[in-house]
């Protein structure tokens, strides 16, 4: 039985063309470091870094490849950014949409006295930019906000909430774990202060790989979370104050730093406008189609616009766990079903305790792919 793919908003596959290659080379031709050492092969694999810092400014639009930082991933870059900015005594405004990566450190922060307001977005996870600025305290510092839903695939409006940061001398935080590498995001024009990113989903590359793009301005404004050696002022014992070895303490992990850069040289190769235009054509033809099914409550907005290739279905008469079982078991399609790690978007949705079964595509999967997949959803409704 053929496997079918529809699980790219927990991890995209297939991943960019080299990705693989160019890190088993690594491991097996090279295998030294960088910082630490003055050969000429660790002088070349630190070029190789830097220029991947360089290309992620030019997906991003910006142009200060030192404030480019890397992490393990999404999860790591926003607990990096939320817990080296927030103080006691300060508050910060997120969505009613927001992912456990962004929920669980402000709990822990709001224990030392961190405060958060949670906009409530309506039923289709849609964000009122209105009810954002009435949010805002003499002691806010900052928004914090996904830029689409893991759940739903509803696009937030980071333009207007970057205007209202400005007006209001906030700093803005955004979460693009969905939508990195698939909607072109422009740094400044968006007044984003601070980019957190994965490299294992839309932007093609391995697991064990994110970071985060820094202004100047936060980026002196923030503490580390993490120090040790960095290769560079080597004679001190304080933390170096400029990024990024200020927040890159610790040997780097090249391997993924090497996968990243190749699916980079990919997505430059191929274009975000081809890749977001593939998936809203699959998106559409996905949910054009559920419509005539009975049986299921499809979540977000009704049509392909404003929305990532990330729909959310709930079984109405079947539980969602074991639909996504036949799913795999009888016809090989791969999804998730749960709460996504974002109990708080499926309240929002009105799927909590439930959850939902969640499809996601990528450029990668085929027509006949999501045709497949509609007439399994069919099959199993009965």
């Amino acid at each position: 039985m053929k496997r079918i793919y529809l699980d790219n908003a927990a991890t995209a596959f297939p991943k960019a063309p080299g990705v693989g290659k160019i890190m088993k080379h690594y491991l097996e031709k090279i295998g030294c470091t960088v910082k630490r050492g003055k050969s000429s092969i660790a002088f070349r694999l630190e070029e190789q870094v830097y220029e991947t810092r360089e290309m992620l400014c030019k997906l991003f639009h910006v142009t200060t490849p030192e404030n480019v930082i890397f992490t393990m991933n999404v999860t790591q870059s926003l607990n990096f950014i939320l817990k080296g900015l927030l103080k006691p005594g300060q508050h910060c405004i997120i969505s009613s949409m927001e992912h456990n990566a962004v929920m669980r450190p402000l709990v822990q922060l709001e224990k030392t006295g961190v405060e958060y307001t949670r906009i409530t977005c309506n039923p289709l996870g849609e964000l009122d930019p209105r009810d954002v600025s009435g949010a805002v305290r003499p002691n806010t510092r900052a928004v914090v906000l996904t830029h689409a839903s893991n759940v739903c695939g509803t696009i937030l409006p980071l333009q207007e909430i970057g205007v209202i940061c400005r007006q209001k001398n906030l700093f803005f935080i955004v979460d693009s774990a969905q939508t990195a590498g698939i909607i072109d995001i422009d740094i400044p024009a968006l007044g984003i202060d601070a980019l957190a990113f994965t490299g294992h989903k839309g932007l093609l590359g391995p697991q064990g790989i994110g970071g985060f793009i820094l202004t100047d301005s936060i980026a002196q404004t923030m503490e580390c979370l993490i120090s040790g050696g960095t290769g560079s002022l080597s004679d001190q014992e304080e933390i170096p104050a400029y990024p990024p070895d200020k927040f890159e303490a610790g040997t780097p992990n090249l391997p993924g730093i090497l996968g990243l850069k190749a699916a980079l040289t990919f997505l430059e190769g191929t274009g975000l406008e081809a890749i977001r235009k593939r998936e809203k054509f699959l998106t559409a033809t996905f949910l054009d189609n559920l419509r005539e099914i009975k049986g299921i409550r499809t979540l977000g907005l009704p049509r392909a616009e404003g929305r990532t290739a990330v729909v959310s279905v709930d079984f109405l008469h079947l539980d969602n766990g074991e639909a996504a079982w036949k799913l795999e078991k009888y016809y090989g399609i791969l999804t998730r079903s749960g709460l996504h790690c974002a109990p708080s978007a499926h309240k929002t949705l009105g799927t909590f305790p439930q959850g939902t079964v969640r499809f996601s595509f990528s450029h990668a999967n085929t027509l006949k792919e999501v045709e497949y997949a509609i007439k399994t959803i069919k099959k199993i409704t009965g």
